[in-house]
């Protein structure tokens, strides 16, 4: 049945170590599912911690796992959705034609929706005066405005789910306004079929989590990483759509946030508030199907562990000599 591993989860919660824990020991590769970490120079803000790709053996030798989709983006080039179908498309038959185990992992719900549902796309620039323009109106006042632009729908399923709305508001606009809209020019499905893994903490342990990160980020250097990708000339504008860590900084950097306490107490709470909405939308997944097998909190190697002996339960084709040693 399975031929791939998804691990996802929110923000803060070890999915990486995990998913290259399960890579390390099955002969897999990792493909990130990170809207900014598919940008360079991202690193302290988006997370970008390249040891954990390297992992001890059971005979003492360090093992570098192989990653995809990381610094594959120039700022300040918009990565789309469709974007990084096509280079997690690539990625995947490329790592399943060498005989090894693609493990997707990540946190950004629109790239793992379209790999495990398979969206089909069409080539239509993001617009992101018009992303804003929308920002806080409601799903009727939506379905108001994509009437307006595209007269009668014959098919209601974009009314049913805040990002398709948007995006077929998008492609009615650009329609309307003279653009042509014109198939995806996307690589052939591989053959994906991943056995998908969540992992997550209980909220009060998440929180803890996401303040010790965010600490930790800031004495990294992550108010200087924002200055110097300014100073290379990247807008602010750009920067605060990137969100979170890059937005607040940035804020920070204009006079807009007064006092580092003071950016601190706001990223920290909008961090908290976007693993929130993570997993509303990975339980917005499973209601449309996907099967999401939930791991136990734990350490690491326990996570690990668990997912390992599922994935033999499971029959993953063409594993089960690697994951009965590693049991």
């Amino acid at each position: 049945m399975y031929n791939a591993v998804v691990v996802l989860g929110p923000t803060a919660c070890g999915k990486t170590a995990v998913g290259v824990g399960i890579a390390a020991q099955c002969n897999g590769e990792v493909v990130s599912a990170d809207s900014r970490q598919v940008y360079r120079h991202l690193d302290i803000g988006s997370g970008k911690d390249f040891g954990e790709y390297t992992v001890a053996t059971a005979a003492g030798d360090r093992l570098q796992v192989p990653y995809h989709l990381i610094d594959v983006a120039q700022l300040p080039q918009e990565y789309s959705v469709y974007d990084y179908q096509r280079d997690a498309y690539q990625s995947i038959a490329s790592i399943l034609a060498r005989g090894r185990l693609p493990v997707v992992v990540g946190g950004t719900g629109m790239y793992l929706d379209a790999l495990v549902r398979g969206y089909d796309l069409v080539r239509v620039p993001t617009n992101e005066a018009l992303r804003q323009e929308l920002t806080g109106m409601s799903m009727d006042e939506l379905a108001q405005r994509l009437r307006a632009v595209r007269g009668a729908l014959h098919n209601n399923t974009d009314l049913t789910e805040r990002h398709r709305l948007l995006r077929a508001i998008e492609i009615a606009e650009f329609q309307a306004n003279g653009g042509e809209v014109v198939e995806a020019d996307m690589p052939p499905r591989p053959d994906f079929r991943p056995l998908v893994f969540g992992t997550t903490f209980p909220r009060d342990q998440l929180r803890q989590n996401v303040k010790a990160r965010l600490r930790s980020r800031l004495k990294e250097g992550l108010i200087q990483e924002v200055q110097s990708i300014h100073d290379s000339g990247i807008g602010w504008e750009r920067l605060e759509r990137l969100g979170l860590e890059y937005k607040f900084v940035a804020q920070f950097l204009q006079g807009k946030i007064a006092g580092e306490d003071e950016l601190f107490s706001q990223l920290n709470r909008a961090i908290g508030q976007f693993a929130k909405r993570q997993e509303t939308w990975f339980r917005g997944m499973e209601r449309k199907g996907v099967k999401i097998h939930w791991l136990a909190p734990g350490t690491v190697e326990q996570r690990i562990g668990e997912a390992l002996a599922m994935m033999s339960a499971c029959g993953l084709s063409g594993w089960t000599s690697c994951l009965s040693s590693a049991t």
